[in-house]
């Protein structure tokens, strides 16, 4: 289908869209109009992961498209928990550790988007980032039960797939999860109330959600708003997107170095370049059509500019210049390079497996051994095949784990 409207024409031309709601009205509504839109996220970490990028660039592309981003940090929706396809009850929050983490998730936010100047109201397209506990802390129970919970059917909440899916394995799932997606539905009614918001938009697992908020708002206030969803975005393999042998590929680089973060891109499947290109780069489609079409060794190149663009967005163009200068150093030249990750290491010496583990290379003394026994593990270019073996760090020491995983031990 062609659309009219640059936002839709952008989200389907660059492959973010899975389902959306009305999408004629909803092309319509953003050709003629500055429509502001959001994204919830539960401040669940200090840091969001790469599982959550493309739901950043879908309130880029929004901006980018004359449209208002609106961040939602669950403040008070994440001291429940979203249960959507969770086979367990998420660990519960206090409230110094949720303003904590919405402090720190903020500074990732003012990387993508463009926020008014503090103290400013700003312009119509600037983003801004609100939090749920601002009306969801408010509540008084039988108001909200009264007003808002007689809009939904148990019978049709236990029919989406997200409780089924707990139900049908057994798990429990508590009365305060059940509540979740309502209070997420009347989130998208406050939205539309307080800031005119007129579109929801998530990943597929947040359907439900959606439409919820989308009938609650028609309900009660005749308010048409509608909603746009992403595919799960898998890599060429099978794997969900993000999921490394060594855990997440967090967006702070408190949580994850410079170097692992270009690294990760520069590891993409040949087979996924452009769809990443298209999804977390802001590069021209006919450049990434010239890129994707690139064959055998060349595909190589292509890595390196997805590496260098998908750094440079989220850390900056110097934190991208300098890993890509490290891996040329690292991989071309033998060198350590500059940025590598790095590992403090007292007393003088540290066991291999200590030293794997303390640089994030592997997530337990276990897969250290077996990583050790497999020959895939180096020290300064040698190969190491005792797990019980130690390293002088009298000076600086390259620790490699296979062929693109490489940090420093540094001396204290």
């Amino acid at each position: 289908m062609t659309y009219q409207s640059d936002l839709l024409t952008t989200l389907t031309s660059r492959g973010y869209v899975h389902q959306m709601t009305d999408a004629t009205a909803l092309d319509a509504l953003a050709g003629k109009q500055v429509v502001p839109g959001y994204i919830g996220f539960d401040p669940t970490a200090p840091s969001l992961h790469v599982g959550s990028l493309v739901q950043i660039m879908l309130l880029r592309r929004l901006q980018q498209t004359g449209h208002k981003p609106i961040v939602l940090m669950g403040g008070g929706t994440g001291k429940i928990g979203d249960p959507s396809f969770k086979d367990e009850a998420r660990k519960l929050l206090g409230e110094d550790g949720i303003k904590a983490n919405v402090a720190s998730i903020r500074r990732i936010f003012e990387r993508f988007l463009t926020f008014a100047p503090e103290g400013e109201a700003g312009g119509p397209t600037d983003a801004v980032m609100l939090d749920n506990a601002e009306w969801l802390d408010a509540l008084e129970y039988i108001p909200f039960l009264r007003d808002v919970g007689q809009h939904f059917s148990v019978n049709r909440m236990l029919a989406f797939d997200s409780v089924k899916l707990r139900l049908d394995r057994e798990q429990s799932l508590s009365f305060l999860e059940f509540n979740y997606m309502i209070l997420q539905a009347y989130d998208f009614l406050e939205l539309s109330r307080r800031a005119e918001c007129r579109l929801q938009m998530g990943g597929s697992d947040q359907w439900g959600n959606i439409v919820n908020g989308i009938e609650l708002s028609r309900r009660m206030d005749g308010t048409e708003v509608y909603g746009v969803t992403t595919p799960l975005i898998t890599t060429a393999d099978g794997a969900k997107m993000g999921k490394t042998m060594s855990g997440a590929v967090w967006l702070h680089e408190d949580q994850l170095p410079h170097f692992d973060y270009w690294q990760f891109w520069r590891n993409t499947d040949d087979r996924d370049v452009g769809r990443f290109l298209k999804l977390f780069t802001d590069l021209p489609l006919d450049e990434i059509a010239r890129l994707e079409a690139l064959e055998g060794a060349e595909i190589n190149a292509a890595k390196i500019v997805l590496a260098n663009e998908a750094t440079a967005m989220c850390r900056g163009r110097e934190a991208a210049e300098q890993a890509a200068d490290t891996a040329r150093k690292t991989f071309e030249e033998g060198a350590s390079g500059d940025s590598l990750p790095s590992y403090t290491v007292a007393g003088g010496s540290i066991g291999i497996v200590e030293a794997l583990v303390g640089l994030g290379f592997v997530a337990s003394n276990g897969e250290a051994r077996r990583k050790i026994a497999e020959g895939a593990v180096r020290v300064d270019g040698e190969a190491v095949r005792e797990p019980a073996a130690s390293i002088d760090v009298a000076a600086p020491v390259r620790l490699s784990l296979g062929k693109k995983r490489h940090g420093m031990l540094t001396p204290s």
